[in-house]
C-alpha cells in the first residue's frame, strides 16, 4: 500500500489510518498495560524472599530473552507471517508468565531464570511482526507517523501500567504476573480476530535463502553504523532511569522530584510527539535522526550543568525528550524501508540491538556513576555525538538488493 502524497497533519493521518492498523495499535496498548516484568520484577522477587542479587540475575535472564526474541521474531515473520507471529508470541508469553509464580520461591532461582528467559523471548518476539505489519499497511508517506503512533501506544501503556500495578499489589503480588499474562492472551485473541493474515514476501525459493538474507544484512556496512547509533542511543536513554535518580538522590533532592521528572517526560511525549513527527516527516531521514540524537545528547550533557537546580533538571529533561521525539519515529521506521524479502530481518536486527542497549544501559550507568559521578553526563553527551555521526553515516546509504 503506497502513495506519493506529501506528509499530512496529525488529524489527517489519524483519519486515514487503516482499520487494521488501529487494531494493531490497540493490541500494543493492551499488551503494554500489563508489561510489569521489567518494572516490578525486582520488587516482586524481593517480596517473595529473594536477595537483590538473585533478583538481578532473574532480570538479566529476561533481558537476554528479550534480545533473542527480537531476532527470533524477524525469522518467524518470514516463515509464518506477522499475524501468526504475534499470536504465537502472545500465547507463549501468557503461558510462561502464568506459571512464573510457581517458581518464585527461594531455592528455585534456576527454573525461575529459565522461565523469565522464555518470557522475555516470547514477549519481545511480537515486536518485529508488529513493525512489519505496520509498515506494510500504512501508506509510505505516513509510515513514520505510524511508528510514532505505535510509540505513543507503548508510552501511554507504560504511563498507565504503574497505576494498574499499584491496585493489583494491594490485593496480591501474583496478580502482577497473571494480569500480564491476561493482557498477552487478550492481544492474541484480538490479533486472530482483527488483524489481516498478511504474508511477507520471501527470498527466492532456493536452498540457503535464509542464509542469503542474513548475508545481505551482514554485508550492509552502512546499516551497521545505524545499529551502532541505536545501541549507543539506547544506552544513553536508559540513564534517564538509572543515573538520573542516583544524581537526584546524591544532591539531596526529595524523591518526588524524580516522579515529577518522569511525569513531565511522559506528558511531553504523549502530547507532543505526533505533532513533532508531522513536521519531522518532511525532513530527510538522516537529518531527523542526526539532529534528534544531537539534541538528546545535549539534554543529557545538560544534567551535568544543572548545578543542583530542580528547574534545570526539568528543562534538560524536556530537551532530552524533544530529541527522542525528533529521532525516535524516524529511526524506528527506517528498517521497514528495506526491500520486502529482507525487511523483517532488518527490523529484528534493529529490535535486538535496541534490546541489547536497554540491557547493557543499567550496567554502564551504575559503573560510570561510581567511577565518574556527575561526569557520567559529559560522557553520555560525547557518546550522543558519536551516535549522531553513526546515524548520519548509516542512513545516507542506498538500499541493498535482496538476496537472490
Amino acid at each position: 500500500m503506497t502513495t506519493t502524497e506529501k506528509p499530512a497533519g496529525v488529524l489527517a493521518v489519524l483519519r486515514r489510518t487503516p482499520t487494521p492498523v488501529r487494531s494493531l495499535l490497540g493490541g500494543v496498548l493492551v499488551n503494554q498495560l500489563g508489561a510489569f516484568v521489567q518494572t516490578f520484577m525486582v520488587l516482586y522477587l524481593v517480596f517473595r524472599g529473594f536477595s537483590a542479587g538473585q533478583a538481578g540475575i532473574a532480570i538479566a535472564a529476561y533481558s537476554v530473552g528479550s534480545v533473542l526474541g527480537g531476532l527470533a521474531g524477524g525469522e518467524l515473520v518470514h516463515r509464518i507471517g506477522p499475524r501468526a507471529t504475534i499470536v504465537t508470541a502472545m500465547f507463549g508469553s501468557a503461558a510462561v508468565l502464568a506459571v512464573v509464580p510457581l517458581f518464585a520461591r527461594p531455592g528455585m532461582l534456576v527454573p525461575l531464570a529459565a522461565a523469565l528467559l522464555l518470557a522475555g523471548l516470547a514477549t519481545q518476539s511480537y515486536r518485529p511482526a508488529a513493525a512489519v505489519l505496520l509498515s506494510e499497511l500504512m501508506p509510505d508517506s505516513d509510515r513514520v507517523m505510524g511508528f510514532s503512533m505505535m510509540r505513543i501506544a507503548l508510552n501511554l501503556g507504560a504511563a498507565l501500567s504503574p497505576l494498574v500495578a499499584a491496585g493489583l499489589i494491594l490485593l496480591d503480588w501474583n496478580l502482577l504476573l497473571w494480569f500480564d499474562a491476561a493482557t498477552a492472551l487478550l492481544y492474541a485473541v484480538l490479533a486472530i480476530r482483527l488483524l489481516p493474515d498478511h504474508r511477507v514476501e520471501r527470498e527466492a525459493p532456493a536452498e540457503g535463502r535464509t542464509r542469503g538474507a542474513y548475508a545481505t544484512l551482514v554485508r550492509d556496512g552502512r546499516f551497521w553504523f545505524f545499529l551502532a547509533s541505536v545501541l549507543i542511543g539506547s544506552v544513553i536513554y536508559v540513564q534517564y532511569t538509572v543515573a538520573l535518580p542516583l544524581k537526584i538522590s546524591a544532591e539531596g533532592h526529595p524523591t518526588w522530584l524524580y516522579s515529577a521528572v518522569l511525569v513531565t517526560a511522559s506528558a511531553v511525549l504523549i502530547l507532543c510527539e505526533l505533532k513533532i513527527t508531522a513536521y519531522v516527516t518532511r525532513w530527510p531521514g538522516h537529518v531527523a535522526a542526526t539532529a534528534g540524537t544531537v539534541l538528546m545528547g545535549l539534554g543529557v550533557a545538560g544534567f551535568g550543568l544543572s548545578g543542583g537546580s530542580a528547574v534545570a533538571l526539568v528543562v534538560c529533561t524536556v530537551v532530552f525528550v524533544f530529541g527522542i521525539m525528533v529521532n525516535g519515529p524516524t529511526m524506528f521506521a527506517y528498517p521497514s524501508t528495506f526491500p520486502a524479502p529482507v525487511k523483517a530481518r532488518y527490523i529484528s536486527a534493529h529490535q535486538a540491538t535496541f534490546g541489547l542497549g536497554m540491557a547493557l544501559g543499567p550496567l554502564f550507568g551504575v559503573a560510570a556513576w561510581v567511577a565518574l559521578g556527575n561526569g557520567v553526563w559529559w560522557l553520555c553527551g560525547a557518546l550522543g555525538l558519536v551516535a549522531a555521526l553513526c546515524a548520519l553515516l548509516g542512513m545516507t546509504a542506498p538500499r541493498p538488493r535482496p538476496a537472490a
